[in-house]
C-alpha cells in the first residue's frame, strides 16, 4: 500500500512521530548551549552595547532575569538552529505523496523558505540593529542615562527578529499564490500600491512603534514582493512547458 492510501489515521501517527523527532532535535541542540548562554546573550546585546555612552550598562530589574533571559534567548536560538531539522521531518512526511514536479517546486520552496528565514535574521542583526540602537542612543535627553533591562532587550530583539523573519518570506508566499492559481504575476502587479501601503502597515504591526524599525522592515518587504513577482514570472512558466512535455 502506498503511503498516500493510508488511512487518515497512519498519517495522523506519523505526523506525530515527526514532530517528536523535532521536539528532540531542538532539545539535542539546547541542552549542549546552555553553557554558553551568557556568551550568546553577550553576542545578541552587542550591537546595543557598542553603541551605549560611556559609563552606561545594560541592566536587570528582575531577580531572575540575570539567569532566565541568557536561557531563554539559547532556547530561542536553539528553536532557529534545529529549523531545517524540522523542514526536513516535514519533507519526509508529505513528498512520498507528491508528483514528481511538485516534489521539484515543494523543495525549492522548502529550501528557500529555510535560507529566507535566516536572511531576514542576519538583515536584522548586521543592518537593522546598528541603526536603530545608534538612533535611539543619540537622541536621549540630556541628564537621562541609556541603561536597557536584559529582559526588555530580549523581548525587543526577538520581536525584530521574528518580523524579518516572517518578512523575508514573501517571495515564498508570493510564489504559492501563483503556483497554486489562487492569483497571477499579472493581476498581483496590478495589486502594487495596495501592496506597497500593506508593507508599512505589516512594518507598523510587526515592529516596536518607531519609524526606523518600521520603516526598514517594510522597504524590503516591498522589493521581496517584486523579486517573488519576478521568480514567479520566470519559474511557473518554466514548469509549466516543462509539465506539458512530461505529458506529451
Amino acid at each position: 500500500m502506498k503511503k498516500k492510501d493510508l488511512p487518515l489515521l497512519d498519517h495522523l501517527k506519523e505526523l506525530r512521530v515527526r514532530l517528536l523527532r523535532s521536539f528532540i532535535g531542538v532539545i539535542v541542540v539546547f541542552l549542549p548551549l546552555i553553557f554558553f548562554s551568557n556568551n550568546i546573550y553577550e553576542l545578541a546585546s552587542s550591537p546595543l552595547q557598542e553603541l551605549m555612552p560611556e559609563n552606561s550598562s545594560m541592566i536587570a530589574t528582575q531577580v531572575a532575569s540575570p539567569f532566565l533571559s541568557p536561557l531563554k534567548l539559547t532556547f530561542y536560538l536553539s528553536l532557529m538552529i534545529s529549523l531545517p531539522y524540522f523542514f526536513s521531518e516535514m519533507w519526509r512526511f508529505i513528498a512520498p505523496g507528491l508528483y514528481k514536479t511538485e516534489k521539484r517546486f515543494a523543495l525549492g520552496l522548502t529550501l528557500s523558505s529555510i535560507l529566507l528565514f535566516y536572511l531576514g535574521i542576519l538583515f536584522a542583526y548586521f543592518l537593522v540593529f546598528p541603526l536603530v540602537f545608534g538612533f535611539f542612543t543619540s537622541v536621549s535627553p540630556e541628564g537621562v542615562k541609556v541603561m536597557t533591562d536584559i529582559s526588555s532587550y530580549l523581548d525587543f530583539i526577538l520581536t525584530i527578529f521574528l518580523a524579518f523573519a516572517i518578512a523575508f518570506e514573501i517571495p515564498v508566499l508570493i510564489f504559492l499564490l501563483n503556483w497554486t492559481g489562487i492569483s497571477s504575476p499579472e493581476s498581483l502587479a496590478r495589486k502594487r500600491p495596495y501592496v506597497i501601503v500593506s508593507c508599512f502597515i505589516l512594518g507598523m504591526l510587526l515592529t516596536p512603534p518607531d519609524v526606523i524599525s518600521q520603516t526598514l522592515l517594510a522597504i524590503p518587504a516591498w522589493f521581496l514582493f517584486e523579486v517573488g513577482l519576478f521568480l514567479s514570472r520566470i519559474f511557473i512558466k518554466n514548469g509549466s512547458e516543462t509539465e506539458e512535455q512530461e505529458t506529451d
